[in-house]
């Protein structure tokens, strides 16, 4: 066996690993492809025989691969709020395979992705390698060019923003993630006395400007009439059960809407007694990056 071949095998050994890191570093398939294969380009470009442990050294250069594409997400989205939009909204995505995304996103954690899309791309890959793939962090430090003792508070900074805090305590917490379940599995499978069941007589549905449907008021009052939105055109904002999850949103449950892991609408609940009395739909750029999402435990 020549060494190209050997070299090959050895690559497409590591491959499910380096996705499933770039994965959850990235979240979005389309990167992650274009990511391992850079992966392959720079080991192909190398001396393997300089290499002591290559699924060590190809994990590596796939992290600061993703951790420059990360960088570079960032700053589009400082310098345009629009970047912000995800590209499965505006059709700026080239075209991939949604189930296979839609697999990923689940086994993953459609939350956990939504929330380290929060991150600062140094805290993401430090919280990533070190909490999900046990990567120590004097291999990690290198990556992210701090000091260990830097690196680990860059995950510590990060696992505080992943787990968050809830507002209310623990028997309030578990009543509205049952009624937000409840109301998930109604409005995915279009059961009206469902909905009905799980809103408040006078609850109040609301749109900020993006979200807001052609033809629909800012403001739907009343259970019958936000039961049938769900029922109808507003079904859209919980689709199937891998488009939807819920989530802290700012220390409360809510629910986030993010097809094939890319945050589209954020629903803020209240709930009071089991009861959904408001929901309010949040789709505009600036005002998600105001909100504090954080991942639900289990």
């Amino acid at each position: 066996m020549d060494e190209d071949t050997w070299l090959a095998q050895r690559f497409e050994a590591e491959r499910a690993h380096l996705r499933a890191v770039a994965y959850r570093l990235l979240g979005r398939l389309d990167e992650v492809d274009d990511a391992v294969q850079e992966s392959w380009l720079r080991l192909s470009g190398s001396d393997p025989s300089r290499i002591a442990n290559l699924g060590a050294w190809l994990m590596t250069v796939v992290a600061r691969v993703c951790l420059d594409m990360l960088r570079a997400r960032h700053a589009r989205r400082e310098e345009s709020l629009e970047a912000s939009v995800p590209a499965v909204v505006t059709g700026g995505e080239r075209a991939i395979d949604p189930e296979q995304e839609m697999e990923l996103a689940d086994s993953v954690g459609l939350a956990l992705l939504v929330v380290l899309d929060t991150l600062a791309p140094a805290e993401r890959l430090a919280f990533v390698l070190h909490d999900i793939f046990a990567v120590p962090f004097d291999q990690i430090a290198p990556i992210v060019e701090r000091e260990v003792a830097a690196a680990r508070q860059l995950a510590s900074r990060a696992r505080r923003r992943v787990r968050g805090r809830a507002h209310m305590q623990d028997a309030d917490l578990a009543t509205s993630r049952e009624a937000v379940e409840a109301f998930l599995t109604a409005a995915r499978t279009g059961n009206f006395d469902a909905l009905l069941a799980v809103l408040d007589p006078e609850v109040i549905l609301r749109y900020d400007a993006t979200s807001v449907p052609t033809g629909v008021p800012g403001e739907i009052h009343g259970a019958v009439a936000v039961a049938k939105r769900f029922v109808g055109g507003a079904k859209r904002f919980v689709g199937g059960a891998g488009a939807t999850q819920p989530a802290l949103v700012n220390g409360s449950v809510g629910v986030v809407v993010a097809p094939r892991g890319s945050l589209f609408v954020v629903l803020d609940l209240s709930i009071r007694e089991g009861k959904i009395t408001a929901i309010t739909a949040i789709s505009d750029p600036a005002r998600l990056r105001q909100l504090h999402l954080a991942v639900l435990d289990d």
